[in-house]
């Protein structure tokens, strides 16, 4: 990877003269990994060992999960090359089906895709900080939010100062992060109490049930989501037209390896008689405290902590991008589409988000965060994947400087199998589906109220 991201930003400038193309390939690759390996590496495998209870199928549905990301990943290298402009999935979905969808899909990454995962990152990173002094959950819980927020605020300040610190801060705290997955899989190997016979318990395979494994399989993929971040950047990346399909690819293919290695890891770790309801969101606490005793849990866990702020970071540095790209197009409030004469950096929509997520923090239960997140994003992964199908037939005559291997089989992978998915989503989990769906459709009014007032100012 290159080294160029930490030096001084180039002069060049992204279209539309203001946001600065001073990111590089190792920076764009980094928000791809730190974007992924977030919450649902944490939370997802103990839910999957209660419900599924065999181990095979866990890795089976992480092995598939990681091929829909890199299906996924391949779609958008060719979107995010063909028009390399920040903002992600509103541009193509702007492009593809015009500006009510794409409306909604940034109204939907602002309340649901990146300020609520936001929230939930630096609350799971003040959770781990805090685990040598706090003797029980409910004693902590309003020092757990209060630390959370002062993450948010911490973190959000270097990005606001520009590329230079947004690349150093991102950079450090995912190699911190990643590094620390890679010793914890070397050294349960090398030196943990663990036992490969943990694989052979639970239940048989032909008793795991069709719908349990497509609903377990959206916890899955919220642990894979992330593998398109580095298209958000698309307006600030030097040389987009091959830094974007490199960085989304090796991001992804990278985590793709470590999470199967994790999961391997916490399969050695622990038995599926010991996960239940009430430790299934400990399951690496649990892991690290079989493999090297609890002194090593508690160490491991503010480390752990600490690397989550490699997630914040990210979060903080995509998604607005999206709400940048929206003002600029006259469909959120136009201060967010201004930059720091200095930084050159979106800095009223990272504050925005920022406040939003803090909010988050102390008025929302995360209980059916997951479920309710996950719907809402798939539907949206369904349409902008779909996009590469749209775009190829309205505008042939696009400069397509990386094309999709296997089209239009890969698309349409990923594409089956998420419809499957969510069919299944509203089968199993109704209400959070329905909320989802619900606070997406919202959108709609305030779409065609946006787009009154806009007409009443221009009279």
């Amino acid at each position: 990877m290159e080294v160029a991201t930490l030096a001084a930003p180039s002069t060049d400038v992204a279209s539309g003269g203001e946001l600065q193309r001073g990111f590089g390939l190792s920076t764009a690759t980094y928000v791809v990994i730190a974007s992924m390996v977030g919450t649902g590496i944490l939370v997802s495998p103990g839910y999957m060992m209660i419900v599924l209870k065999n181990y095979p199928v866990i890795f089976g549905l992480w092995a598939l999960g990681g091929l829909l990301a890199l299906c996924g990943a391949l779609c958008v290298a060719e979107l995010a090359a063909a028009l390399p402009q920040a903002g992600g999935e509103y541009v193509y979905l702007r492009e593809a089906y015009g500006p009510m969808p794409a409306f909604l899909s940034g109204w939907t990454s602002f309340l649901v895709g990146f300020s609520a995962p936001l929230a939930v990152a630096a609350y799971i990173a003040a959770l781990y900080l805090l685990t040598p002094f706090k003797s029980s959950q409910d004693e902590a819980g309003h020092a757990v939010q209060i630390v959370a927020a002062i993450i948010i605020t911490v973190v959000t300040v270097p990005n606001l100062v520009g590329h230079r610190q947004s690349a150093w801060t991102q950079n450090l705290t995912t190699v911190l992060k990643f590094g620390l997955f890679v010793v914890l899989v070397m050294a349960a190997f090398l030196f943990g109490k663990g036992r490969l016979a943990n694989m052979t318990q639970g239940q048989p395979m032909g008793q795991v049930g069709i719908g349990d494994a497509a609903t377990q399989l959206f916890y899955v993929m919220f642990a894979y989501s992330g593998w398109n971040a580095a298209s958000y950047l698309a307006g600030e990346v030097k040389n987009p037209a091959k830094t974007l399909p490199r960085s989304l690819l090796l991001g992804t293919g990278l985590v793709i390896i470590l999470y199967l290695a994790i999961n391997l890891t916490f399969a050695y770790a622990v038995p599926l008689d010991k996960v239940g309801f009430d430790n299934a969101e400990k399951i690496p606490q649990l892991a690290v405290e079989n493999l090297f005793g609890a002194r090593a849990s508690s160490a491991f866990m503010v480390v752990l902590g600490l690397a989550f702020l490699a997630t914040v970071s990210a979060f903080i540095i995509t998604g607005p991008r999206i709400y940048y790209a929206m003002a600029k197009d006259g469909l959120f409030p136009s201060i967010a589409g201004h930059v720091s004469p200095k930084g050159r950096v979106p800095t009223y929509a990272m504050i925005a988000q920022s406040v939003c997520a803090i909010v988050i923090l102390f008025v929302t239960d995360f209980q059916n965060l997951y479920q309710y997140a996950s719907v809402g994003l798939s539907v949206f992964a369904l349409l902008f994947i779909a996009a590469v199908y749209v775009l190829r037939w309205r505008r042939p005559q696009m400069e397509r400087p990386f094309r999709i291997p296997g089209y239009p089989v890969v698309p349409a992978i990923f594409l089956i199998v998420i419809l499957f998915m969510t069919v299944f989503a509203f089968k199993q989990w109704p209400k959070p589906s329905m909320y989802s769906l619900g606070s997406i459709l919202a959108g709609i009014p305030v779409y065609y109220i946006w787009s009154f007032i806009r007409r009443i100012k221009k009279i």
